[in-house]
């Protein structure tokens, strides 16, 4: 109950930072009232235009997510088991985690299709967590656990069920959990960038466009919720069912 108190707290103190802003600034187009943003949100919520554009990001987004897990998970087993392709990949790693979102947009833009840029940035924002996460794990596996298990006669897949996957579940569920709100932002701000068709990122720049700052508030208001929803649904996926128990 003090946790939700406190919860309720700050959301209040903010809420009235906001109101005490419009009031003081006196211009809607520059700084709506919370209540004009929440009553359009509300209408939003009521087109089927918005659903729409919300199921298209979020199905972007989630293909990124999922393409930036498989594609890590592989070379991060094929990195922590050769030096070698350890070597030859880990400035890759490098690159990406050293190149701003922008310009991987940019460069898809001219790479593939308007649509599957934010699935393409995405996923590249996924990549490195889930890459070096998991190298982590895959080392950080006990040896002689592992001749244990050999010694009692486990079958390969036994011993990677039973020892080397409880080790990299948690360096699993880390990478997840830092990678799943980097490509949803990651994924708006490349449908911002290169508009196509009804999604999350196209609303805003069209409201951004026609000075809609209402809109664009609420907007980013349904971003900021659709995001924690789909965070916890995410992780809670990984931590229930996203890896399989022996």
């Amino acid at each position: 109950m003090k946790k939700r108190f406190y919860y309720a707290l700050s959301a209040a103190f903010w809420l009235g930072l906001w109101q005490l802003l419009h009031v003081f600034i006196g211009k809607s187009i520059l700084v709506p009232s919370p209540l004009s943003v929440l009553l359009r949100l509300c209408e939003l919520c009521g087109e089927s235009a918005f659903w729409l554009a919300v199921g298209t990001s979020l199905f972007r987004v989630a293909a990124g997510l999922a393409a930036g897990t498989v594609l890590g998970i592989i070379v991060a087993v094929l990195t922590a088991k050769s030096p070698l392709l350890k070597a030859l990949f880990s400035p890759a790693l490098q690159v990406i985690k050293a190149t701003p979102v922008a310009s991987f947009i940019i460069l898809a833009i001219l790479w593939l299709s308007v649509e599957n840029v934010p699935v393409f940035t995405s996923m590249l924002m996924v990549l490195p967590a889930v890459w070096s996460n998991v190298e982590k794990g895959i080392l950080s596996v006990d040896p002689m656990l592992l001749q244990m298990g050999k010694a009692f006669g486990l079958s390969g897949t036994k011993l990677f069920l039973r020892i080397t996957v409880p080790s990299v579940r948690p360096f699993f569920a880390a990478a997840i959990k830092s990678s799943v709100g980097m490509a949803w932002k990651a994924g708006v701000a490349a449908e911002v960038i290169c508009p196509h068709g009804y999604s999350i990122g196209s609303a805003l720049q069209d409201s951004k466009i026609y000075f809609e700052t209402v809109d664009t508030f609420a907007w980013t208001a349904a971003v900021i919720i659709l995001s924690v929803i789909f965070e916890k649904t995410v992780l809670g996926f990984a931590a229930k069912g996203g890896v399989p128990h022996a």
